[in-house]
């Protein structure tokens, strides 16, 4: 990894803290909006994945999209299917959400820890919209230079 750690914030949802209801399954289920800051000049792809980290199944991933043209901004409430529209060559796989996100929602009653995480690639990676996050990350695996993460939770306590 070239830079290491790739600093961001995801809007309305702080480190540490609680997920707003309209990013969960429990609301509108739409993805955040993502600030990246110290995004590397030699990145040409971001991909994000969201995963349970209180989940039986662990880290279950909720979310993987890959392919997003590197930007310091990617725009919240992405659009399910497995190419993401107005996200040039942006794949959506197979996570809780087949190509689209899938927010929170931990069985009534329980409190569950979530993990965005943002890698920042010097390529696309060329894969099927089937795809899995272990298959994406041993495929992107020497061409992330940056990645950072951000936890949060949802549900009731």
């Amino acid at each position: 990894m070239e830079n290491g750690i790739l600093k961001f914030h995801c809007m309305g949802i702080e480190n540490g803290g609680r997920f707003p209801v309209r990013n969960t399954g429990r609301g509108q289920d739409m993805s955040p909006e993502f600030v990246l800051e110290n995004l590397s000049p030699k990145a040409r792809t971001i991909a994000i994945t969201l995963e349970d980290l209180s989940h039986p199944i662990k880290n279950f991933t909720h979310w993987i999209i890959w392919n997003i043209p590197a930007t310091s901004r990617v725009k919240g409430g992405i659009a399910a299917g497995s190419k993401a529209a107005g996200l040039g060559n942006a794949c959506q796989g197979i996570g809780y959400g087949f190509h689209r996100y899938a927010g929170p929602k931990p069985p009534k009653g329980k409190k569950h820890t979530y993990c965005f995480t943002v890698y920042a690639l010097d390529r696309e990676i060329d894969l099927s919209a089937r795809s899995v996050k272990r298959t994406f990350l041993k495929k992107a695996g020497k061409y992330i230079l940056q990645r950072g993460s951000l936890t949060a939770e949802f549900g009731d306590m």
